[in-house]
């Protein structure tokens, strides 16, 4: 009998090095994609008159995003590090225009951010005649952030599928999909807890619409996945996270069918959105970790590539002709 064989590389190292990245970063992945959701939700609101629609968006946008950007900074270990990315524009760099996304939505969330806490105040802030310029300013800042929320919401996705990660870069065709989606229905949850349901709607459209091409984007990510790969989303603690996931997203987006009436449904789906968001992120983080460690995930799948260049008679390129 033949014994199976057991991946190994040299010195028992892995083939593709782990990303040194801790919980932080997972933890940035959910809460940038919130603000990115409710960014957008809170232009919405305020081209359609739904004053705390508006209100409750910008609040959770601008805590969802302070706390995504601290998390990250805590990860880098020293804030400056990220003032270092800044010094230059690289548009082959996602990490390069991310960070730039990221400064840029920040400004203007930040900027209608303090609009609504002024309101919220009485209008106490000491502006003087610079009171007169808020109606532009108030405009202008929301829809400033609500451009860079997509962006904001799907380059995470670009950064992960750049890498030489296993599951990530073979996830990377579907993985902005599942991103953005799983923001959406995050920031649709996140009003649905903070607005009273009469200027919920479009909170519980976004999270319906959400929740469904989540679920629909990570079964077409599965299927078209190697499926060697592809076990690290179904197996161990990613897979449990994964499927914890896909359960809350359906159940979270049922419930927002009916919470148009119901203000109880309304919160306990919202809170089983937001749930079922953050458990993606750290279920797709996990899955990479796993990947990376595994020499088995890298191997297989340049195998079966390789036999499939040589089938389709491409033999004549460095990566066919090695022995």
């Amino acid at each position: 009998m033949v014994p199976d064989v057991e991946f190994t590389s040299y010195y028992g190292r892995p083939v593709v090095k782990p990303p040194p990245w801790g919980e932080e970063i997972p933890a940035y992945l959910f809460l940038g994609g919130l603000s990115a959701g409710s960014g957008l939700l809170a232009a919405g609101a305020q081209l359609t008159g739904r004053p705390k629609l508006r209100r409750n968006s910008r609040l959770g946008a601008i805590a969802a995003i302070g706390l995504g950007s601290a998390a990250l900074v805590l990860d880098l270990g020293r804030p400056e590090r990220f003032l270092n990315m800044l010094r230059t524009v690289k548009v082959t760099s996602p990490m390069s225009i991310g960070s730039w996304i990221l400064t840029l939505y920040s400004a203007g969330a930040g900027v209608t951010a303090a609009i609504e806490v002024d309101r919220l105040t009485a209008s106490r802030f000491p502006l003087g005649p610079l009171r007169k310029l808020l109606p532009v300013v108030d405009v202008g800042a929301g829809l400033w952030a609500a451009a860079f929320a997509p962006p904001l919401a799907a380059y995470t996705a670009v950064l992960l599928g750049d890498t030489a990660n296993p599951t990530w870069n073979a996830a990377r065709n579907e993985l902005p999909f599942v991103f953005v989606s799983s923001a959406a229905l995050a920031s649709g949850g996140l009003a649905m807890i903070t607005t009273p349901v009469d200027e919920a709607g479009p909170a519980r459209t976004l999270a319906v619409i959400g929740a469904a091409v989540e679920t629909a984007a990570t079964k077409v990510l599965h299927r078209n996945m190697d499926p060697t790969v592809a076990e690290t989303l179904h197996h161990g603690q990613s897979g449990k996270l994964l499927k914890w996931s896909e359960a809350l997203t359906i159940a979270g987006g049922v419930g927002a069918l009916f919470a148009g009436r119901h203000r109880a449904i309304a919160v306990v789906s919202g809170v089983t959105l937001l749930a079922a968001s953050a458990l993606t992120r750290f279920g797709i983080f996990e899955a990479g970790i796993h990947s990376a460690k595994d020499p088995k995930y890298t191997i297989e799948p340049q195998k079966r590539r390789l036999a499939a260049r040589r089938a389709a008679g491409i033999t004549d390129d460095s990566i066919t002709t090695v022995r």
